[in-house]
């Protein structure tokens, strides 16, 4: 995108307050917390919240993650409105899409703004335009190529032949380009309820020359064959879900793999560490993700091993660039950080 003066001007400010309260505010909150609680045996979340709430900076901690959210959302939509308007290249490259005209939005999903956006992503095709924009800005602009999504398949993704990879909630493409990219032999599918993104999905593997093929569909039930994929992956979905979608998506995970393929979703999971889990559970909550507490809490190795995969676990993962770590723990860091997570589990033989 070409940004004029006043627009670039406009997300350097938000960038750049999300950054201070990640990084100043986030680091000072722990020290109060830390001043206040002492020494003392790790307490239950529902015991150390109100703690932290009765903290000196917790107002304007909660307040400015909320309101620089925002802020982030009206810059980033004054941005795409001052765009020329561009046709989306849906036709004659080698990606396909599939919508499906009759497909009802669950209220689960459209009852809520999520991520605070205003009007979802499901919206519009200007919704969608908005929402990839923000989804760089949203990681603190660290992510403006994708290097997340990039590290995860890298890392955490185990380098086999795959004739199938089945990619669920993929929203406008940023987690299923790289699959095709890595494994480019696989026939890749991309899977999302929401029309406006898979269409910008289906323009930018055109653009990119990848035969990727969308389709509009419910996690939950891809229409798909069973037994056809080698891999089903998730980038950041499962934490958006209600529990009962989460077992359904799960279910249907297994019931598109083949015997002995493998299951890689990366989202979030509790980190053990009293002051952040209460911080990343209250996040739920002041960015508009209501099932975000719900599915963290949620025992997915049961959930896993109920929809019929085995060696469910969750490791660790570094969004900066080291990708997948061998084990449940994170490296030691004063700033805010989400607390990224690979859920691993594979179809039995």
């Amino acid at each position: 995108m070409k940004l004029s003066h006043a627009d670039r001007a406009s997300i350097d400010f938000v960038l750049t307050l999300r950054r201070r309260w990640a990084d100043v505010m986030y680091p000072a909150l722990h020290a109060q917390y830390l001043a206040r609680a002492g020494a003392r045996p790790v307490r239950a979340r529902k015991s150390v919240a109100p703690i932290v709430h009765a903290l000196p900076s917790y107002r304007w901690f909660a307040w400015l993650e909320r309101g620089s959210q925002k802020m982030l959302w009206r810059a980033v939509a004054d941005v795409v409105a001052h765009q020329p308007a561009v046709a989306r290249q849906i036709e004659g490259g080698p990606a396909s899409l599939e919508l499906d005209p009759t497909l009802d939005l669950p209220a689960w999903y459209t009852a809520w703004d999520i991520h605070v956006q205003p009007g979802g992503v499901w919206r519009n095709d200007a919704s969608a335009d908005v929402y990839e924009l923000g989804a760089k800005l949203v990681m603190l602009g660290v992510n403006d190529d994708y290097t997340f999504h990039r590290a995860f398949v890298d890392t955490a993704v185990p380098k086999r032949r795959y004739r199938r990879i089945v990619d669920l909630g993929c929203g406008f493409g940023k987690s299923t380009w790289p699959l095709k990219k890595i494994f480019p032999d696989a026939d890749v599918i991309g899977i999302d309820i929401a029309a406006p993104v898979l269409a910008l999905a289906t323009d930018k593997a055109n653009r990119q020359g990848l035969a990727i093929r969308f389709k509009q569909a419910d996690c939950a039930d891809t229409g798909l064959e069973t037994g056809s994929a080698d891999l089903v992956t998730s980038t950041m979905l499962i934490h958006e879900m209600p529990r009962p979608q989460i077992e359904a998506t799960l279910a249907e995970a297994a019931r598109l793999l083949a015997p002995g393929g493998t299951l890689r979703f990366l989202d979030f999971t509790y980190t053990g560490d009293e002051f952040r889990d209460v911080a990343i559970a209250e996040h739920g909550s002041r960015n508009n993700e209501p099932f975000m507490p719900g599915s963290m809490s949620a025992d997915m190795n049961a959930l896993c091993r109920h929809a019929g995969l085995s060696d469910a676990r969750w490791v660790a993962f570094d969004e900066r660039g080291s990708g997948r770590l061998d084990a449940l723990a994170w490296p030691a860091r004063p700033e805010w950080h989400f607390p990224w997570a690979v859920l691993e589990a594979h179809k039995p033989v």
